[in-house]
């Protein structure tokens, strides 16, 4: 029987409740890169990883490095899974905040810098690492691989520096570096090995509700692929939209006030094949065009999706729907104007291509005039398969929630409507 100290530290025993690719790899390895899904642990092993050296070193000194200050602190120590959370009793670090350090009882250290500052990282030594969530890590002007050259170059103590790399695969000069040094084998190259790993792999230790959720609303779309599986997908030559691009447009928080609502509508050729494109999308006070809701419906009946159509009107208090028009424009208004006979209907006619409709678009999110008020990840991965000079790419048949996107975002930032005129009296 185990007194109330032996039971506390048995749950310190990582090795004994550590899934087997959440512990380091065998082998003379210099980097150690976790590349895996959102709540996979990747957090976790770094952590834990970073406590064993400690408390075996104490000549150890570590190097924390995060995308800034505030999320090296927030997450890699002071995070549910962070340093100061999975230490044993007896051997929690002591963190100062004024010297970004952090020093446990064997005497070992560990400094906190952020990415965003690569010249922090000019200068001092290391003999271990720990870099997390590479792939957030501002690439603007070269700075996450600055960041990652300057802190290779300070690693030079000890017998064996090491560093271990946790991040969820996404499409970044430093990603594609890492990965691409996995496979290299020339003589004397120091190692890089690969771990990936997926969401579910940890299904275990999270809540049933929230896989459930994640496998409903992204399991099958390519960001799923990315944030759940843990896939690098890699951006298509010529696409009019990135992930990048989109990862720039996303805002959190509330919401502007809009002065236009409006609805694209890409309605299907026959009901059972390709979806009703419907999103919505607002324009701000402030210029700014926000894509607020993705309310596309699957294999819908002429009726069901006029029927979504007029509720998510109602429900966003849309000043306009705009409807494509080409595959039988009377019957496209008859069906919307059955669903709601006041529904405040426009119906455009495409003259080009979808891709070339969408460069304008892809135009204004560049130039950073639109936001993503969330994540909509069939529509993101339909935006990311449109090719520039015609061309589709993406997932399914046709891209109607970006063909909806594109009408809603055409008639409030680039239609006669959204021009300041001068009226002369």
């Amino acid at each position: 029987m185990l007194d109330q100290r032996e039971r506390k530290r048995w749950r310190h025993l990582w090795p004994l409740w550590a899934r087997s690719a959440q512990c380091p790899p065998p082998g003379d390895w210099q980097t150690w890169l976790i590349l895996a899904g959102r709540g996979f642990g990747k957090t976790r092993a770094g952590a834990e990883w970073v406590q064993a050296v400690a408390a075996h070193d104490g000549a150890a000194r570590i190097a924390l490095v995060a995308a800034s200050l505030g999320e090296a602190r927030a997450i890699m120590v002071e995070g549910e899974s962070g340093l100061r959370r999975i230490a044993p009793p007896g051997q929690q670090p002591h963190y100062e905040s004024s010297l970004r350090r952090l020093t446990w009882p064997s005497g070992a250290q560990a400094t906190l810098y952020s990415a965003a500052e690569p010249d922090s990282l000019r200068g001092p030594e290391a003999s271990h690492a720990w870099a997390d969530e590479v792939g957030k890590w501002d690439p603007c002007a070269g700075r996450a691989m600055a960041a990652w050259d300057n802190l290779m170059m300070g690693l030079r103590l000890g017998d064996q520096p090491r560093v271990v790399v946790t991040t969820t695969p996404r499409d970044r000069p430093l990603v594609r570096h890492l990965v691409a040094a996995a496979g290299d084998e020339a003589p004397g190259a120091a190692a890089t090995v690969v771990t990936r790993g997926t969401t579910f792999d940890n299904c275990a230790n999270l809540p049933r509700a929230y896989l459930h959720a994640m496998r409903r609303s992204y399991g099958a779309s390519q960001l799923g692929r990315q944030e759940l599986y843990g896939d690098l997908l890699l951006d298509r030559a010529g696409a009019l939209w990135t992930r990048a691009l989109l990862e720039t447009a996303r805002e959190s928080g509330a919401v502007p006030a809009a002065a236009r609502t409006v609805i694209g509508v890409d309605p299907p050729a026959s009901a059972g094949g390709d979806a009703c494109g419907i999103v919505v999308c607002a324009l701000g006070a402030d210029g700014v065009a926000r894509v607020l809701a993705d309310a596309s419906a699957e294999r819908a009946s002429p009726e069901r999706w006029a029927r979504a159509v007029a509720a998510a009107a109602a429900l966003w208090q849309a000043d306009r729907v705009v409807a494509e028009a080409n595959q039988g424009g009377a019957m496209v208004a008859s069906v919307l104007r059955a669903a709601d006979c006041a529904l405040p209907l426009q119906l455009v006619h495409a003259r080009t291509g979808k891709a070339a409709r969408a460069e304008p678009v892809a135009a204004l999110y560049e130039a950073g005039r639109v936001r993503h008020a969330g994540l909509f990840a069939v529509l993101e991965d339909q935006l990311c398969g449109l090719l520039a000079g015609g061309g589709y790419a993406g997932p399914g048949r046709s891209p109607d929630r970006a063909d909806a996107l594109v009408w809603a975002l055409t008639d409030l930032c680039l239609s006669y409507r959204s021009i300041p005129r001068v009226l002369a009296l």
